[in-house]
């Protein structure tokens, strides 16, 4: 059986409410009585730890097959439009796009699509040098014509903060629910915080999605 998928015309441009709970892979918003789950990457994340309890907007694109409904939900339109874009390059769906942007900000990812950097690119777990190369090739033009905003700071990475007691869990946590084997996660986190046991969860997480 053929599974259907298509990256549904944004019905929901953004959802704005109270932010109900936070996890590096997923965001819960409370907007008039209604707790909107949403799909997140790293970036996003980091702009919103120290935000729970508060009003936050984050901007959607929605996702339908046949069987599901995802929602994704990012701290800028810069990231989504990144997103959506990967998601038009052949062999790219939502979980290894979301990978991506998690690894890299938006003006990283822009930067190593500019630049031709396959071989930075396809460090990614899943992702290889040739479709690393074909996001490349089909997006260069489209990625390089984004507005990010001219501001370094929109998307916060916060990784001189250092880890509390629970960055483990949460990193290993993080890794799983997209997708790696727990095992291999805990044995990966364990060696970056060896190496430099003062890094944020992102930092690790982030560093953890080139080495599994």
């Amino acid at each position: 059986m053929r599974t259907f998928c298509v990256l549904a015309e944004n019905m929901i441009e953004y959802i704005k409410g109270i932010l109900t709970e936070l996890n590096p892979t997923e965001a819960v918003v409370e907007a008039a009585g209604v707790g909107y789950g949403l799909a997140i990457t790293l970036p996003t994340y980091s702009a919103l730890v120290g935000q729970e309890e508060k009003e936050v907007k984050l901007f959607v694109s929605e996702i339908i097959r046949e069987d599901t409904h995802e929602v994704y939900g990012f701290a800028v339109k810069a990231e989504r439009q990144l997103f959506e874009l990967l998601l038009t390059v052949s062999g790219v769906g939502a979980a290894t796009a979301r990978m991506i942007l998690s690894a890299f900000n938006a003006e990283e990812l822009r930067m190593l699509i500019a630049t031709g950097n396959a071989k930075a690119m396809a460090k990614v777990k899943g992702l290889g040098p040739k479709t690393a190369q074909r996001i490349i090739v089909d997006l260069k033009d489209k990625a390089l014509k984004l507005d990010l905003g001219g501001d370094p700071t929109e998307l916060p990475m916060m990784f001189d903060e250092p880890a509390d007691s629970g960055v483990k869990a949460e990193a290993v946590s993080a890794l799983t629910m997209l997708g790696f084997n727990a095992a291999a996660s805990g044995k990966a986190v364990d060696k970056i915080l060896k190496a430099e046991p003062t890094l944020s969860v992102e930092a690790v997480i982030r560093k953890a999605l080139t080495m599994l």
